[in-house]
């Protein structure tokens, strides 16, 4: 019992002391954070989770290793903003990994960043096509900024002199066959009007309905558990489980 209470104690004050010290160090978020302001955010965390649960270390010493933690950080943290190159010392610096549509090898060597990747952090863009890149950068967070050519960019109403309508939100009216009767009420929208929608879509059942949502130009988005879709693999690798079903289709066993 003398160890439950002691163990909440501790963990109480792990608990403020670590939320004080975050909200001293700023706001950045996780997707925002440097690889080495990432490292330390684990470090200080585990400090933390030891000063709650380990109770064969004193907690004075642990308290104190953990506020020597902090202010090292938050003291880099204010050298780097005092100092360009010092900031550049700890978070390194962008990397060019794509230059007029070409593939930077020697680049991606360096940082030890594989195609693959690469690729994927293409397609999380819109781009499935490397030669339409004129700039591709991986920043310090591991994120990856890309500038289009010109004759690829997105044309926008702005390029046309076109004044664009106002954007709205999507309003979800239909959820695995059931309807949201109070987004409708928000939406003052009628069943009888998702009814007649339905069947300009030619489904004669709300049951077949998977999702139906209101577009922000009042058109209804329907799409049907049957889709009647043929699933396309784009991947390379078949898998042992694969390779082990293929070969009992092969003997006759079901």
């Amino acid at each position: 019992m003398d160890e439950s209470l002691v163990t909440i104690v501790r963990s109480i004050i792990a608990f403020f002391t670590l939320l004080l010290f975050t909200r001293i160090l700023g706001k950045q978020q996780v997707g925002q954070l440097s690889a080495f302001e990432y490292v330390s955010g684990i470090t200080i965390g585990s400090m933390a989770s030891s000063l709650s649960i380990d109770l064969s270390i004193k907690p004075l010493p642990m308290f104190i290793g953990l506020a020597t933690w902090i202010i090292l950080v938050f003291g880099l943290q204010f050298i780097a903003m005092k100092y360009r190159w010092f900031s550049k010392v700890i978070n390194d610096q962008p990397t060019i990994v794509i230059q007029n549509g070409k593939i930077l090898e020697q680049n991606l060597k360096k940082i030890r960043y594989r195609y693959d990747e690469l690729m994927s952090h293409l397609r999380e863009k819109n781009i499935f096509d490397v030669s339409h890149v004129e700039f591709a950068l991986l920043e310090t967070n591991g994120k990856l900024s890309v500038l289009k050519k010109p004759q690829y960019e997105t044309v926008t109403p702005l390029d046309l002199n076109i004044v664009p309508s106002i954007n709205g939100l999507m309003t979800e009216v239909i959820q695995d066959g059931v309807i949201i009767e109070q987004n409708l009420a928000n939406r003052k929208i009628t069943k009888e009007w998702v009814e007649q929608q339905l069947k300009m879509h030619g489904i004669k059942n709300i049951k077949e309905v998977s999702y139906g949502t209101v577009l922000p130009d009042g058109q209804l988005y329907v799409d049907k558990f049957d889709d009647a879709i043929k699933n396309i693999n784009i991947g390379d690798f078949k898998g042992p489980l694969l390779v082990f079903q293929r070969k009992i289709r092969i003997s006759g066993v079901t």
